[in-house]
């Protein structure tokens, strides 16, 4: 059974392991694996934590996954690897847009389908592909 909670400080260890696992496979899907940055710079330099929703999902005690969003885009998505695939980010999705009903945007890198196939489920389209420098991490374009 699969829960979804606020984040807490406590949370910080797990969440850090997520994103260090999952944003590298992300990174390779989008060719761009040279650009990985831990969380504990890119938190900083992303504004992790200026995000009015950020949540967990945890399974038996452990935290499996998280996002952050604003009152109108989704912007932070990562599950554990060996949990993707198991409901975990879908149960995230559907608990921001609980919370914010007025999400209307994601941003997915380009070459990430299983995040594009998340997001086309819950009715987002795509609307265009956009161009600019990686976020965090202005040396790599995206």
């Amino acid at each position: 059974m699969i829960n979804i909670r606020n984040y807490r400080n406590s949370d910080w260890m797990s969440v850090n392991r997520i994103l260090d696992s999952a944003r590298k496979q992300e990174l390779k899907l989008a060719g761009l694996e040279k650009a990985f940055l831990s969380l504990e710079i890119a938190a900083e330099r992303e504004g992790l934590f200026d995000y009015p929703g950020i949540f967990v999902a945890e399974e038996g005690g452990s935290v499996i996954g998280f996002a952050a969003c604003t009152e109108d885009e989704l912007a932070w998505l990562y599950v554990a690897p060996e949990k993707m695939r198991c409901g975990v980010g879908r149960g995230l999705v559907e608990h921001a847009i609980k919370m914010y009903p007025e999400i209307r945007y994601v941003e997915v890198l380009k070459g990430n389908f299983p995040a594009r196939k998340l997001y086309e489920g819950f009715g987002f389209e795509l609307k265009g592909m956009e161009e600019g420098k990686m976020p965090g991490n202005e040396s790599f374009s995206v």
